[in-house]
């Protein structure tokens, strides 16, 4: 199949182009920028030096193809979307712009109204540990917050089993998350060496948590805090959840093998001994893998559970593929098998 991207000059485009030049199912058809149009990819992505003599083309030149791939800010996408229908039979759209289904929403996390409501019925949410099949028969998909899949694939074991009174929340997040767009908080003197809280609370992936984590149309008790930290890549969750009874390890362990039996990309790490006794980050660079681990405290209702995932992938371009794989009958895992690298 032939696929595009819009947006290609972003990270998150990056990868797009770094795991679909070696799927073996598609070919890279064009790759927009409209400020570096003409320019190789690799210019701007120059790990992809010699893998490809593709550059970048403008919208306005933009090819029918069979998946288009939409890397553009939040907000972008939406007034343009019967556009971008018209090039493809399928859609992932890594914006916000279709993340939601309640336009209700937009105004209250996104500040805008949306100008297309009609469509936002017609996407599905592009997680496939939830959706798998909604997505198998999918023309649209959505794209997904980062911190939103950390904290979603970490907890929802637990909600849908229905045994969360309250969860209270904070994800440590590296410099990517921020994008490619530099700004006076991404300045290397501002940036480096920085621990720093920039969403305490409100962060608008607040609303994909309560959308996705509702148990009987209730939406969750949950609460969210976001800090950055010295990592270009990587999202750690810890989640200190508060249970409505005094759990044994082994039905919490039970709770999330039933979820996640055969998941390709979830891997459950609780370990004994070594320095990799909880999930990390660091060693999910580059892979589409979701690490999940807890640890309890003896004698309380409270569980922590820690998650880790790159941002990029996990987060972004390689849920993004793992959804056009359902969407298009390939194998799931196709093109995402990277295991990530030790020690880096």
């Amino acid at each position: 199949m032939d696929v595009s991207i819009v947006g290609a000059s972003g990270y998150a485009g990056g990868e797009l182009l770094r795991l679909l030049l070696d799927h073996p199912q598609v070919r890279v058809k064009q790759a927009t920028s409209e400020r570096y149009a003409g320019q190789p990819v690799y210019f701007l992505h120059p790990n992809l030096r010699g893998r490809t003599d593709l550059r970048f083309v403008r919208l306005a030149d933009l090819e029918p193809c069979d998946v288009l791939f939409i890397a553009l800010p939040h907000g972008l996408v939406a007034p343009r979307i019967e556009e971008f229908a018209s090039v493809a039979e399928h859609l992932v759209d890594l914006s916000a712009d279709f993340r939601l289904h309640d336009p209700a929403d937009y105004p209250r996390w996104y500040g805008w109204e949306h100008p297309a409501p009609e469509w936002l019925p017609r996407f599905v949410y592009g997680l496939p540990e939830l959706h798998r099949e909604e997505l198998r028969s999918a023309r649209y998909a959505s794209g997904v917050g980062c911190n939103a899949t950390v904290v979603n694939l970490a907890l929802w074991p637990l909600y849908r089993a229905g045994v969360v009174e309250k969860a209270v929340v904070e994800v440590k997040v590296g410099s990517s998350e921020g994008g490619a767009e530099p700004t006076p908080a991404s300045h290397h003197p501002e940036r480096c060496h920085a621990v720093r809280s920039y969403a305490p609370a409100g962060h608008r992936h607040m609303a994909e948590l309560i959308q996705e984590l509702k148990v009987d149309g209730r939406p969750p008790e949950i609460y969210l805090s976001i800090t950055s930290v010295e990592l270009v890549r990587g999202a750690l969750a810890t989640a200190h959840c508060f249970l409505t009874d005094d759990l044994p390890e082994r039905e919490v362990w039970q709770l999330y093998r039933r979820a996640y039996e055969g998941e390709p990309f979830i891997r459950l790490v609780k370990t004994a001994k070594g320095i990799y006794r909880y999930p990390e980050p660091k060693i999910l660079a580059g892979s589409n893998y979701c690490d999940i681990g807890f640890a309890q405290e003896s004698g309380t209702r409270r569980l922590v559970v820690i998650a880790a995932i790159d941002n990029l992938m996990k987060g972004a371009a390689g849920t993004a593929v793992q959804a056009m794989n359902l969407m298009c009958g390939f194998p799931e895992t196709a093109g995402l098998t990277f295991p990530g690298l030790h020690p880096i």
